[in-house]
């Protein structure tokens, strides 16, 4: 006898539940009827089991349908969009459990209302495809959901580095290069080559490529010292975490499965927590929200403090603020600016405890100019010497977003990545409240400027804008559908 694949007997289920419901079965009256026990029915419509040749017969006798079409990949059109997604790549590699999601609870609802569910099964597929929406944004969106569930602080992950500082007698605040570069050569036997890449000019925005067969790290000749130290630290992770579906890259340029980019996220998470201590960083937040007046030198001091690049510090202040300061209601945004087009991108956004404003990417449209991720970009752009572009440019704004009540603590840092070929911002942003008035005591420093932004251009009302570089096209076309929809409730209830 031949066995079944899970998506056979589910597609099975499915068909079987959609044919008896259109015959008005109930499940006592399709029991009388093919001579089974309702148990048994209700095991096969949810695609725990695939019945024997007989009771086929038997199911199609009572429905009066062919038995082939019990057991055949013909499916009634109303049914097609859970074979689609039964066929899905999303679902073939999503670690469902993960999220405590059961697939067969998802059939279940699809094939509850098949019409209705279906459509906005189809709709978001081909919303899908008409914006070239992949799978590896499909996975990354998983990732970031499961981050913000989480309130992306993973107890199990700090507990592993601190294990691995123990076993290692790694006590100082800051972890020397040398001694990351000495773990991964004489306890996991790495070979490292740091200018590993040159000779491969296409990979010249590659921080680092690992080569598996004969446990090569190949550095990119253009890392700066703390970027070394997060890569290795890393690649420790993945060895130590026991992470074997990974990229061979730093970042991954295409992932292949949700495991994948959890691997990567679950690595530099550790390589964060190694470099930054959990607890002392804990202290300076405290002493920093402790100060009077805000100084942003006392940000670049932390980064100096831990020998870390300052994507790992505001990454470190979303792990930490949370759940240690109760600053729980906070985005992280890595905003990306082209010098050769000034074309600014968001490349990255986490929000915690609720979605925060800004969390809108807009496909060809200008990021308001008045955000300080944003502004900063252009003013390092701007900058006369471009040696002051390795400087980083640290700035605070409360930012207050046009025509609502959120009001954030905005904390960036911009920095060039000339070797790179952009330059980068990297922002915090604190939901303005009472706890944080109460916590956060440079709050008041009347040197922090204010501003009202928006979105983009394109959807901002604000007339003054001194910073507007487009004008409010989209704003326009509501507004125009708004005063026809007007129009026509004036002429259907005129009397």
């Amino acid at each position: 006898m031949a066995v079944r694949s899970n998506n056979e007997k589910i597609l099975f289920g499915v068909k079987l539940r959609h044919l008896r419901k259109q015959a008005g079965f109930a499940f006592s009256d399709f029991s009388k009827k093919t001579g089974m026990s309702i148990s048994y029915l209700n095991e096969i419509e949810k695609g725990k089991k695939y019945p024997k040749q007989d009771k086929i017969m038997a199911l199609a006798d009572a429905l009066s349908v062919d038995p082939e079409f019990l057991t055949s990949t013909k499916i009634p059109n109303q049914l097609k969009p859970i074979k689609d997604l039964l066929e899905s790549n999303f679902l073939n590699e999503l670690p469902l459990d993960l999220f405590g999601i059961n697939l067969n609870k998802i059939i279940e609802i699809i094939a509850d209302s098949p019409v209705k569910v279906g459509a906005f099964i189809s709709t978001l597929v081909e919303i899908a495809r008409n914006y070239s929406l992949q799978e590896e944004n499909f996975y990354f969106g998983a990732l970031r959901s499961y981050l913000e569930i989480n309130n992306n602080y993973f107890e199990e992950l700090e507990d592993a580095v601190i294990a691995f500082r123990k076993k290692h007698s790694l006590s100082g605040v800051t972890i020397a290069e040398e001694a990351l570069r000495t773990i991964l050569t004489d306890h996991f036997n790495y070979k490292i080559v740091n200018d590993g890449l040159s000779d491969y000019p296409e990979l010249r925005e590659i921080r680092s490529v690992f080569r598996p067969e004969d446990r090569t790290l190949l550095l990119n000749a253009s890392l700066e010292k703390q970027q070394k130290i997060f890569q290795f630290a890393k690649e420790i992770g993945f060895q130590e975490l026991g992470l074997v579906d990974r990229a061979l890259t730093a970042s991954i340029i295409r992932v292949e499965n949700f495991e994948q980019a959890l691997s990567h996220f679950s690595a530099s998470y550790f390589s964060a927590a190694l470099i930054v201590s959990r607890d002392a960083f804990i202290e300076d937040m405290k002493n920093l929200f402790a100060q009077e007046r805000w100084n942003p030198q006392s940000l670049k001091d932390i980064s100096l403090k831990y020998n870390a690049t300052h994507e790992v510090i505001f990454q470190r202040m979303t792990n930490i603020l949370p759940r240690f300061l109760g600053l729980s209601k906070i985005f992280i945004q890595r905003n990306s600016l082209n010098p050769r087009n000034g074309k600014v991108n968001i490349e990255r956004e986490l929000h915690i405890e609720e979605k925060h404003r800004p969390h809108f990417s807009a496909l060809g449209e200008h990021y308001c100019r008045r955000w300080i991720s944003v502004a900063l970009l252009y003013k390092l752009n701007n900058l006369e010497e471009p040696r002051e572009r390795f400087e980083p440019l640290v700035e605070a704004q409360i930012s207050e977003y046009h025509n609502t009540s959120d009001t954030y603590l905005c904390m960036t840092m911009a920095t060039s990545k000339l070797q790179f070929g952009k330059m980068v911002s990297l922002t915090i942003g604190i939901k303005v409240d009472d706890n944080l008035k109460h916590k956060i005591r440079f709050y008041q420093d009347q040197t922090i400027p204010t501003r009202t932004v928006n979105i983009t251009c394109e959807r901002c009302p604000i007339t003054d804008c001194e910073d507007r570089v487009s004008e409010p096209i989209q704003l326009h076309n509501k507004l125009k559908k708004q005063a026809i929809q007007k129009a026509l409730n004036d002429i259907l209830n005129a009397k």
